[in-house]
């Protein structure tokens, strides 16, 4: 008989530095978005008073969006790993909570980006059979993103179950 697994906050936060590594992504989206819009306004000079304003609109929500969302979603963002289940809570506005039962994972991934080597963090993903696609669990320390994702694997065969 399987274990009755329930839906709780997950305790574990991720790496602090996944606030940094939020913010910097975001001013990369942003700066691109400003530059374009800048050289177009440069370059076409009819369109260059539309263009302006839509580089201010970016910057206007851009800027506070960069500062706000890393900071928020760092507050909200957690994992937790037990014998029985992988927890997660996600997002900042809309957030999700989920939970993989060991007996139901199929693979585990971890992924480190460019952005993400810069920072020393990595992203695991634990894939189940579920409609609702992979737990996903990012901004880790690249270190502890690999003890995890060993542990993980160690559980996940000692598990009998049919990982549907």
């Amino acid at each position: 008989m399987e274990p009755q697994v329930r839906l709780r906050p997950p305790a574990n936060r991720v790496d602090p530095r996944a606030v940094r590594y939020w913010m910097t992504g975001e001013a990369i989206s942003n700066g691109v978005v400003v530059v374009v819009l800048g050289v177009l306004a440069i370059l076409i000079e009819p369109a260059r008073a539309w263009l302006l304003l839509a580089l201010g609109v970016a910057l206007l929500i851009g800027i506070p969006y960069m500062i706000i969302m890393p900071i928020w979603r760092y507050r909200v963002h957690r994992w937790e790993v037990t014998e029985d289940a992988v927890y997660t809570l996600t997002g900042w506005l809309w957030q999700e909570w989920r939970i993989a039962p060991m007996s139901r994972i199929q693979t585990v991934d971890t992924q480190r980006g460019p952005l993400e080597q810069a920072f020393k963090l990595s992203s695991v993903t634990v894939t189940t059979a579920s409609a609702a696609g992979p737990l996903k669990i990012k901004g880790l320390d690249h270190e502890i993103a690999a003890e995890l994702a060993q542990k993980l694997t160690e559980v996940t065969q000692a598990h009998r179950g049919d990982a549907t």
